[in-house]
This record gives C-alpha cells, sequence and structure tokens, in this order.
C-alpha cells in the first residue's frame, strides 16, 4: 500500500482498515466511489431495453475477441492464459456462464500449475520442446520464415508456407 499506514487491529468490510493519508485521500472510499458510481451508470444503461441490449452486444462481442485472442496465444511464450481469463472476466462482468466458466476453468488452471509444477525436469524439458515446436511450426505455416529468409538473401523451397 505505499506510504499509506495501515491500522492492524480494526477490520472493515473483512479487510484491514487503512488510514486517511494526511491530504484527506483515502484509497478504499475512493475506490468505493467509483464503484458506487458505476452501479448507477449501468442501472440507468440496464433501464433503457435498447441501451442495454447494445451494452451486452458490445460487452459480448469485446469478451469473446480478447477470449479467442488468449485461446491462439495460450500455446506461444507470453501472456495467453492472462488473455484468456481477461476475456471471460469481460463476459462474466454481463453474463452469468461466463461467470461460472470463468471459475471452472481457473480451478483446472490452478490445479494443472500445482501439478505441473511438481513435475520432473524431463516432463518441464519435454513442454518446452512442445511449445518450441508449435511456435515454430505456426511461423512457418504464416510463411514467417520464407519472409525473413528472402531479408538474408536465403531463398530455400523449405522455408515456403504449404498455404
Amino acid at each position: 500500500m505505499g506510504d499509506r499506514p495501515v491500522n492492524e487491529h480494526s477490520q472493515e468490510g473483512g479487510r484491514a482498515a487503512v488510514e486517511p493519508a494526511e491530504d484527506g485521500f483515502h484509497p478504499i472510499e475512493a475506490l468505493e466511489e467509483v464503484e458506487h458510481r458505476w452501479k448507477r451508470r449501468r442501472a440507468r444503461i440496464a433501464a433503457n431495453p435498447s441501451l442495454n441490449l447494445a451494452y451486452r452486444l458490445g460487452v459480448g462481442v469485446a469478451g469473446a475477441i480478447v477470449l479467442a485472442v488468449g485461446i491462439v496465444a495460450i500455446p506461444y511464450p507470453g501472456p495467453g492464459w492472462l488473455i484468456v481469463f481477461a476475456g471471460l472476466g469481460i463476459l462474466a462482468s454481463e453474463f452469468a456462464w461466463a461467470h461460472r466458466l470463468l471459475h471452472w476453468v481457473r480451478v483446472r488452471y490452478d490445479r494443472f500449475m500445482a501439478w505441473f509444477a511438481q513435475q520432473s525436469t524431463f516432463v518441464k524439458g519435454l513442454s518446452v520442446l512442445f511449445t518450441t515446436i508449435v511456435v515454430l511450426a505456426t511461423l512457418w505455416v504464416l510463411g514467417t520464415f520464407r519472409l525473413i529468409g528472402t531479408w538474408v538473401g536465403l531463398d530455400q523451397p523449405w522455408l515456403e508456407s504449404p498455404l
């Protein structure tokens, strides 16, 4: 919490109370005010059926796009699963099924990561090898090797994409 003092002896709503800074700023109250404003705006949107439908469609499309990008990114080094969870989180903000799916996926992800952490170096090495093969195969199919080969004067038939 940085330079903001925390009172360890009192609890507010299940969390440690945070004393306001000398300038009167209270981070929890500020967060609660933002939440309250958002709930009021969302209630106004929900009161108008056409606007509510448009809003839910927008959230659905945005969440589906982020989720799809995350699923595509899973086998690659980087934040694939983080993107998947972000997409599900966007969808879960409006759809109960997405909220249930987010919980279900997160539980299984946590279990798998706990299992994977206990595996031998050999199994972890195989997963790195598999990931490398997936990345290289995708780059080849997309024609990346051919493109880079032409930049450096390497024009080999095996660099061409099968597509």
